[in-house]
């Protein structure tokens, strides 16, 4: 496998009354506008499961190998990570029905729901986990969908060996300019490839700054278009491209996220123990040294912690 990741340093302290009461390590790199790292830490060349951000590249390798979209909600929802909210399940729903298709069709897992309201109405109404409701299962069903479309077998088309999957790690491998030093099973069922946090900044850099009309520049522009399908109506990469004029973020399992700005640079990062409290203010933080500000940064700068209820501390940056 080669080099193996040699874990961060710390990122973000967790303070509470005044008291630093622990750290959260983790790799970071930022790159400029012509894509070379003007700020970094930990260990950002060494490869990592990207996890769900790999998913806009997996797109584009859908959208080339003739998956066929009318709708460029649609490419959103393929790329996404979805909260299983009713309208990410209706549309879910509506392009497996339209291929003729079940969600019985779909390897992802049964789940409930990721976002905690859906969950919530999930259980009230009496339900339970369904394929449908896996946050990954917009990706499962643009690939039965590719497939189809490709000629490609349908069985399987979750396995590494599988002409699809093949098409998809060569796409990513394309976007980040890496070879993939592994590949895992990712928490869905399919294929994840390790790449660097540079390369994972690398590829979305190129996503937002491709030419319109390219298949890069369809997705990036879907998923800013429809963020709401990308993740959910409270999702933070959801909030993140509505507050911020151009990004494209995509947020992964174990404390991963990559963004970009067009013509700023972009930003990968991963919290080594997977915390999701620490990414996003460590994400403001590397941001702002792109010179990028809003709103919606202020907000996500510190996260706070809650005594009795009331907040008596947060989870800040420290690099």
């Amino acid at each position: 496998m080669g080099k193996t990741y040699e874990g961060g340093v710390p990122l973000a302290d967790v303070v509470r009354s005044g008291f630093v009461e622990g750290f959260h390590r983790g790799s970071v790199v930022v790159l400029d506008v012509a894509g070379a790292p003007v700020a970094g830490a930990g260990d950002p060349t060494s490869p990592i499961f990207p996890r769900s951000s790999n998913k806009p590249m997996q797109a584009i390798g859908m959208l080339r190998a003739g998956l066929s979209l009318t709708d460029r909600a649609d490419v959103a929802l393929v790329s996404a990570s979805h909260a299983g909210e009713e309208f990410h399940v209706e549309r879910v729903t509506a392009l497996l029905r339209g291929a003729g298709l079940t969600e019985e069709a779909l390897h992802c897992p049964p789940d409930l729901p990721v976002g905690e309201a859906a969950r919530e109405a999930v259980l009230r109404a009496g339900g339970g986990p369904r394929r449908i409701q896996m946050n990954c299962s917009g990706k499962h069903t643009g690939m039965l969908l590719t497939c189809l479309a490709a000629g490609w077998p349908v069985n399987g088309y979750w396995r590494p060996e599988h002409p699809l999957q093949q098409r998809l790690t060569a796409t990513i491998e394309e976007f980040t300019g890496e070879r993939a030093a592994a590949v895992g099973v990712d928490g869905c069922g399919a294929p994840v490839l390790a790449v660097s946090l540079t390369g994972l900044a690398r590829a979305f850099l190129r996503l937002v700054s491709a030419e319109p009309g390219t298949v890069e520049r369809t997705v990036a522009d879907a998923m800013r278009a429809f963020p709401e399908l990308v993740g959910g109506t409270q999702a933070d990469d959801t909030r993140l491209m509505r507050g911020v004029p151009g990004l494209l973020a995509k947020i992964g399992a174990e404390g991963v996220i990559a963004a970009a700005v067009p013509g700023v640079g972009a930003v990968a990062l991963k919290i080594d123990d997977g915390a999701g409290r620490a990414r996003m203010p460590v994400l403001v933080s590397a941001l702002r040294r792109l010179g990028v500000e809003a709103p919606v940064l202020t907000e996500y700068a510190e996260v706070p912690l809650l005594g009795g209820g009331l907040p008596v501390g947060a989870v800040r940056p420290v690099w």
